[in-house]
């Protein structure tokens, strides 16, 4: 099931919702560079939207509104999760290369409001830097738990810094032997992020789930699977609106 929409707001922001409406939360998807073709159409986009379906969660793809240099764009971003907050008892965040970068920068401050506007966030790909931003100091501000994946061969970006601060605040990163546009392997980076992403879920509706509550000494190295992929087992801790906590394992992978 799918419908177009145009969000409300004071930019025009248009979007495709994939789910039903009984899905257990939604994720905001944000696509490349709106200059270089990227829209919600991405392939991307779509494998992670197909992948979220299949666990019962729902996907916004989002076109941004005009161009603004990456700033626009981040009050785009903020619009699509107020919007599927409304709705939806949980709410996660995902990018791809530029949409990488600007829901990171998004979320330093959409993350801070009190309910929290997301779970969780996934970046795939993002740039250290667009348009003078720094998306690698803003990983800092992130304060759920954060996923980065990024290909070993592209050279079309760097993510290394953004995967490197990612890992030093207990942050999760995964590597496809892949360059920037991961041909044949879309399936695969579904699956990596939607296994991710259900953190987003109404089991945990009034959670709030900081990446910083993950401690690296508690996470394993990293070991590469047969489909390229780094595989993170790890425990997430989600801190509710009392005094109480509890974890959550996760397997990141397949």
């Amino acid at each position: 099931m799918s419908r177009r929409l145009r969000l409300p707001g004071a930019r025009e922001v248009r979007a495709t919702l994939n789910g039903e409406e009984a899905a257990s939360g939604c994720v905001v998807a944000c696509p490349p560079h709106p200059q270089m073709g990227g829209d919600r159409s991405d392939a991307r986009l779509r494998a992670v939207g197909d992948a979220l379906g299949e666990r019962d969660v729902a996907c916004l793809r989002i076109d941004y509104g005009p161009w603004d240099e990456a700033r626009g764009e981040q009050i785009d971003v903020r619009t699509a999760l107020e919007w599927v907050r409304e709705r939806y008892g949980s709410v996660g965040l995902f990018g791809y290369s530029f949409g990488g970068s600007v829901a990171l920068l998004a979320a330093g401050t959409a993350f801070s409001e009190d309910p929290p506007a997301a779970a969780a966030l996934s970046v795939l790909a993002p740039a250290a830097s667009i348009e003078g931003l720094n998306a690698t100091a803003a990983v800092d501000d992130v304060a759920c738990p954060l996923q980065v994946v990024y290909g070993e061969r592209d050279d079309t970006v760097d993510s290394l810094s953004v995967a490197e601060r990612a890992r030093d605040h207990g942050g999760v990163v995964e590597t496809f032997a892949a360059d920037h546009f991961y041909v044949g392997q879309h399936g695969k980076v579904g699956d990596v992020v939607a296994t991710f992403l259900p953190v987003v879920s109404d089991r945990f509706p009034s959670a709030s789930v900081s990446h910083r509550s993950l401690s690296p000494a508690s996470m394993p190295r990293r070991r590469r699977s047969d489909a390229g992929m780094v595989t993170i087992p790890l425990s997430l801790t989600v801190v509710s609106s009392g005094t109480s906590s509890v974890s959550i394992p996760a397997h990141i992978g397949s």
